[in-house]
């Protein structure tokens, strides 16, 4: 106790005077703050759910730049909510059993900071709503029509989220009107970004269009903080895709987050988050689950219950379509 006191007082009194060395070496004791001080962070990093590389190719040239993970992953997660062409995400998303395109998001910064969007309509960019309400409000959820009035009070436009091509298939599904998540087709894939900036500070997001031919008002994982995101700056951050229920119940990505600051690397808190979901769901195969994580020092992992979730990682050795290991092995 005595020895804790002399080292408060000293510091106060030399205005910063000691050294790193020497402070590094009065933690030796604490032998838990040792690697937080030797541990090289690779930096900087950016990684998304899936194959999505027009993302991570976006984020990273944000990062490169020397810009913020925040505006990294917002930018990349923008890049999917207007491709047409990915029908799980933003404009051209699947609607529900309604015919209504309803969007959910929510982003995370280094502070703890975070803004969530649930059953956003005629909005194309979910993901930028959430970082107003972040920013802009004192809450952290906004939902439905008071969601969707704010986003025309910032400026954004109304836009049409039903493609040619959805509408198409939404009347073709209505002929049988049959519900089903068939594993990893692309029907609830959602986009999660993590990234690490040049200053070591993490951020993520999350944005998706949710389920195809969803209950009207049904809201997944995605836009709940700590079940489709979290980001701990002193430790991590992770994210999920799939079946959000089966997230929501385990508080999934928190629970990842926690177990990293347990001392777990990515790959091992993804791997446990998986097996605590298929504990409560002890002989169920049909469904779809993948969790993607990096901690502190720029370490990435990813774990599935079915073989086909990927995810994209771009870093200062390349760009690629990292594979990942399952609960179930290929048949």
């Amino acid at each position: 106790m005595q020895r804790r006191k002399f080292l408060k007082k000293s510091s106060l009194t030399t205005a910063g005077l000691l050294s790193a060395p020497v402070l590094a070496s009065c933690k030796t004791e604490n032998k838990v703050d040792v690697p937080s001080i030797v541990t090289a962070v690779t930096k900087p990093v950016a990684i998304c759910t899936w194959n999505f590389m027009n993302a991570t190719a976006k984020a990273w040239e944000v990062l490169e730049k020397g810009g913020n993970a925040l505006d990294a992953v917002e930018q990349g997660v923008m890049v999917e909510e207007a491709d047409v062409s990915n029908e799980t995400v933003g404009v051209g998303g699947r609607p529900d059993r309604d015919g209504n395109v309803t969007l959910d998001a929510c982003i995370m910064d280094k502070d703890g900071n975070c803004g969530s969007v649930v059953y956003l309509q005629n909005i194309a960019h979910p993901i930028s709503v959430a970082r107003k309400v972040m920013e802009d409000t004192p809450h952290i959820i906004l939902a439905g029509k008071g969601a969707e009035q704010f986003a025309y009070e910032k400026g954004f436009k109304k836009t049409d989220l039903l493609t040619e091509s959805t509408r198409k298939q939404y009347e073709e599904w209505k002929k049988e009107s049959k519900y089903e998540t068939v594993i990893n087709i692309e029907n609830h894939d959602t986009i999660g970004m993590l990234a690490i900036d040049t200053n070591g500070d993490i951020a993520g997001a999350c944005t998706t269009s949710g389920m195809a031919y969803k209950v009207a008002g049904r809201v997944g994982d995605s836009p709940i903080i700590g079940a489709g995101l979290y980001v701990d700056n002193e430790v991590g951050g992770a994210t999920a895709t799939g079946v959000g229920e089966e997230v929501i119940r385990t508080v999934g990505s928190f629970l990842i987050v926690e177990l990293m600051r347990q001392g777990k690397s990515p790959q091992e808190a993804c791997e446990e988050g998986v097996k605590r979901i298929m504990k409560k769901n002890e002989g169920r195969e049909d469904f779809q689950i993948g969790f993607l994580a990096i901690n502190k020092q720029g370490e990435t992992g990813g774990y599935c219950v079915h073989p086909g979730f990927t995810y994209r990682e771009y870093t200062n050795n390349g760009h690629e379509n990292q594979p990942v290991e399952s609960f179930y092995k290929q048949q």
